[in-house]
């Protein structure tokens, strides 16, 4: 705990106190959970001191959430109205030059954020030029929305913060009555704004750390959440065009190490909102998945599972006995093998199987199947690895499934030139190595997909999640695609058990 020198004759000299001031300022940008000391002065009675914890307003979720949402930062308070001065000109003597900034406005249910990604402003009627920055906010029991992409000039009028998006006057932010101000655009009749009030119940602004110099760091925040939402939306409502199928399986095949279970795994931790690792994962020459498993997707901890699950199993191997046994994979597909069932590289499961189905419906079948392949590696396939992937994609296309293929282990996807996220297939390093794949296995390009998949993170990054949802969705659509396409006769062949 830090304390201030103690003056013996309760008095300080204008010196003493600004170097106090500044002790205080400076213990306080150091951490938003460190202890600071402040100085309490009364013209009548002697000095006293006191010690304050100066804690932010933001639980731990909310603070974990907004630093996801800005790219995994970390955050240190500068300024909180409630303890410091609830003045607009200290507020900016803390906060200049600091560099990016977030500040947030509390309300009982609803938190505005503003992050800028260039300093505060110095005592001075506005920025010489706008500061590239993100305003947004989010409910404490929903998921945060950014409201748009807003390039901010903030102005400092009658004592007040006053933010101006694309040259129009959004809000501004009143310290000392505590009130924040929205304004409405001009009534056609009287060509007046309409100004609402509300009262605030806090003022924060913190440093933002860990930004790269980045000069499109905003637009790649703002250009993934700008999809991640509708993704997120458009797979929580997603049906399988086949109204009996109650859920699509998609099953993942590729060489051990590739890929397989890191994808599932992020899928699932995208839709619970943190990471999971329920699938297995390794790299070794033998497989670490050793059980064929079906993993239902569930949004959020205690949500609904959604009408698709991924299917994990062992990983190919180019040497016989070892890996997924090839008998193996046409019962898989055809939905034989039921969930957990113990693979064997020396013994393919049977109809003569206690847990064989031997009668299998449309929706117990795999619909799609996604090969997965090290991008680093596609050269480096031994030709027995290549026959025994094109034996695979022979039984697919026999089995009338639809097939995808996944490129991972990319080097950080995000870095890649990408105008948006719904070209993905296009934005890649070789599109000789897609020329390649795509001979190979038969694969049309349009079908081939890049991805990076979660893997030593702790936290979720909203750029990865959008380009693993964008995959995702492709997939299903892919999907939709070949069972519309499927002979009613077949449909109905396939669905006589249900």
């Amino acid at each position: 705990m830090f304390f201030l020198p103690c003056n013996p004759n309760n008095v300080f000299t204008g010196a003493e106190e600004k170097n106090a001031l500044e002790l205080e300022a400076e213990i306080c940008a150091l951490n938003h959970y460190d202890i600071l000391t402040s100085l309490l002065t009364c013209c009548c009675f002697p000095i006293r001191y006191r010690t304050m914890a100066v804690t932010t307003r933001l639980t731990w979720n909310e603070e974990k959430r907004l630093q996801k949402l800005l790219g995994n930062v970390s955050l240190r308070l500068l300024y909180k109205s409630s303890v410091h001065q609830s003045d607009i000109f200290y507020m900016l003597e803390r906060c200049i030059h600091q560099g990016p900034t977030v500040t947030i406005i509390y309300f009982s249910e609803v938190l505005w954020v503003v992050f800028m990604l260039e300093h505060y402003p110095e005592k001075s009627d506005k920025l010489t030029r706008p500061n590239p920055s993100l305003k947004f906010s989010f409910r404490k029991d929903r998921e945060s929305e950014i409201t748009g992409i807003l390039e901010t000039e903030m102005k400092i009028v009658s004592k007040q913060l006053e933010f101006y998006f694309f040259g129009k006057k959004e809000f501004s932010v009143d310290l000392g009555k505590a009130i924040l101000s929205t304004y409405t655009s001009k009534d056609n009749d009287s060509g007046q704004n309409f100004c609402h009030n509300t009262k605030f119940l806090e003022c924060e602004v913190f440093r933002v750390e860990g930004i790269k110099d980045d000069t499109n760091y905003i637009s790649k925040i703002t250009r993934a959440m700008k999809y991640r939402n509708p993704l997120v939306a458009e797979l929580r409502a997603y049906k399988p065009c086949v109204h009996i199928i109650s859920e699509i399986r998609i099953l993942l095949l590729g060489p051990t190490g590739s890929g397989k279970s890191s994808f599932i795994n992020s899928v699932k931790s995208i839709f619970r909102g943190q990471r999971t690792r329920h699938a297995p994962v390794g790299a070794d020459i033998t497989s670490i998945t050793e059980q064929y498993r079906i993993y239902p997707i569930k949004y959020g901890k205690y949500g609904t599972c959604l009408q698709f699950s991924l299917c994990d199993s062992m990983g190919i191997h180019e040497k016989e006995g070892v890996g997924l046994c090839m008998e193996d994979i046409p019962y898989i597909l055809k939905g034989c093998v039921p969930d957990r069932y113990q693979l064997n590289p020396n013994r393919p499961i049977t109809p003569n199987h206690p847990t064989f189905i031997s009668s299998p419906s449309l929706k117990d079948r795999i619909h799609c199947v996604a090969y997965v392949l090290d991008i680093n590696s596609i050269q480096d396939l031994s030709s027995k690895m290549v026959a025994k992937l094109k034996q695979i994609q022979k039984e697919v296309l026999k089995c009338g499934t639809a097939c995808v293929l996944l490129l991972t282990n990319m080097d950080n996807c995000s870095t890649l030139p990408q105008d948006n996220f719904l070209n993905m297939a296009k934005a890649m390093t070789s599109q000789s190595q897609i020329m390649d794949v795509s001979k190979m296995l038969s694969v049309p390009i349009y079908n081939i997909f890049m991805v990076e998949n979660y893997t030593s993170e702790w936290e979720l990054d909203p750029l990865k999640d959008t380009q693993i949802l964008f995959v995702l969705r492709q997939m299903l659509r892919i999907v939709d695609d070949f069972l519309e396409d499927m002979p009613l006769e077949e449909i109905e062949s396939l669905t006589a058990s249900n």
